[in-house]
């Protein structure tokens, strides 16, 4: 892995995620090094596109050996951004914005949730994962102290009806990078990266899979690989 990576297509920026968490699975275990197969297996892909995705980083590993999971697993995680640990702000404190701050497994992956925000003047001032919650009328001056470098990570936990307000109020801050959970489409600047968690299509999708299988003899899934939302087309 000497070389800079090239240019990576969406398609595989979306894999390096799910090839981090099963090295990391692998070094707590003890490994040192893993073949492209098993590597493949533990990822849910074919063991062919992760040799082609992991040369775009520069890494083909090592004939009868395969691939030092420490050295990988550095090179994965400084392609994905994580060299350094990155800032993240929680925006709605009800009970999805609670669980999220109150979860201790962000630290791990080279996260660190480091302010909450709400508008409900009885929930600002609470104490939620260990954080103070603000309000939102706070948001640049806090952003400004506890993320000054300008790449916070922004989680949007509030009701549909509130969630454009506060992407707004975020973009206004300096944060161009957003996570929704609210299930309505955001409206915001070139420049600003917007993920969406969609739980009701993540559900919605899960039934559709459900009623294919279940009208097959034997319960196969007619819908098959193809349209599964654990992998990602090439």
């Amino acid at each position: 892995m000497t070389h800079e990576p090239d240019r990576l297509s969406d398609a595989t920026v979306l894999r390096l995620p799910t090839y981090l968490r099963a090295l990391a699975e692998l070094e707590a275990r003890g490994v040192t090094s893993v073949s492209s197969e098993e590597l493949a297996v533990r990822s849910g892909v074919n063991s062919a596109k992760l040799r082609k995705d992991l040369s775009h980083l520069g890494s083909y590993g090592v004939r009868g050996v395969g691939y030092d999971v420490r050295v990988l697993a550095d090179e994965v995680s400084k392609v994905l951004g994580l060299a350094q640990v990155r800032p993240v702000v929680i925006v709605g404190m009800g009970h999805l914005g609670h669980a999220l701050a109150d979860f201790g497994g962000f630290a791990t992956k080279g996260f660190d949730v480091v302010a909450c925000f709400d508008r409900d003047p009885d929930i600002v001032g609470r104490r939620i994962g260990g954080l103070d919650v603000h309000s939102m009328a706070e948001l640049p001056q806090v952003l400004a102290r506890v993320a000054p470098r300008g790449d916070a990570i922004a989680v949007i936990a509030t009701p549909a009806a509130s969630a454009q307000g506060a992407a707004d109020d975020l973009v206004l801050a300096g944060v161009r990078s957003v996570l929704n959970f609210a299930p309505v489409h955001l409206a915001v600047p070139q420049g600003t990266d917007v993920r969406k968690v969609d739980l009701s299509t993540e559900l919605q999708l899960l039934a559709f899979h459900a009623m294919h299988r279940d009208a097959l003899p034997g319960g196969a899934s007619s819908a098959g690989s193809d349209l599964s939302t654990s992998e990602v087309p090439s």
